[in-house]
């Protein structure tokens, strides 16, 4: 009797390992996200996938604190957030050391979804870099003092905020201490205050508020320009 035996031609494909399956699934679930993003608008209140560079990294946006729809605040975050190591790991990265940056709509991709993991720094063990392409997302109360012409200078800068509503409350409490003598406070000028961007690269000039009075610190510095 004549047996016959037949052996895998060299070329065949040969079985896929789990963890070779997984690793596809993930790499197809990542270009369906790339390809489909999930949209997202400021009232979701749910993490986001933002450009940084080649990568895409997830944050957490700053609920109630945007500028419409060019620009809002946003904490970077490590991608396993919500996992017992992910902080640890995500200080080692960089992810930990930056606070809230000004992040524009336009380098938000879409709704955080698992599958970006992969793009990220720390799916690379690359730390972040030193310019992610954001600024620092804090914000300041300038009162200033103006002429009928519009020249004048700065009276008093307090800050840094980390939230726009706080900048906000502090310079209406400060107007409402001007009501009715802006104009008297300093003869020939109008003293108003207004919630700005904090100017990190004069930080010097910045009075902390808080803990403070801030009508007492806006006394003291009409009383040094006065003497």
């Amino acid at each position: 009797m004549i047996r016959r035996t037949f052996s895998r031609c060299g070329n065949a494909p040969s079985p896929v390992s789990p963890e070779d399956q997984a690793f596809v699934d993930a790499f197809r679930a990542m270009l369906a996200a790339v390809r489909d993003p999930q949209p997202w608008t400021p009232d979701q209140s749910l993490d986001i996938a933002v450009r940084v560079g080649p990568f895409i990294e997830r944050a957490h946006p700053r609920p109630g604190d945007d500028h419409g729809t060019e620009l809002i605040a946003v904490i970077l975050v490590h991608p396993d957030t919500g996992h017992a190591a992910a902080h640890h790991y995500g200080h080692q990265l960089g992810y930990t050391s930056r606070g809230w940056l000004r992040c524009e709509t336009t380098a938000i991709l879409g709704t955080w979804q698992p599958a970006y993991v992969m793009l990220t720094h720390a799916a690379a063990n690359l730390p972040l870099p030193s310019d992610v392409g954001m600024d620092p997302a804090h914000y300041g109360v300038h009162v200033e003092a103006r002429r009928a012409d519009g020249t004048g200078f700065p009276l008093l800068r307090l800050g840094p905020y980390t939230q726009t509503w706080l900048a906000s409350r502090d310079a209406d409490h400060l107007n409402s201490e001007l009501a009715g003598k802006a104009a008297t406070v300093l003869p020939g000028f109008t003293v108003t205050a207004r919630g700005t961007p904090f100017d990190v690269s004069d930080h010097e000039s910045y009075v902390d508020p808080h803990d403070r009075d801030i009508a007492a610190l806006l006394a003291d510095a009409v009383a040094r320009v006065s003497a």
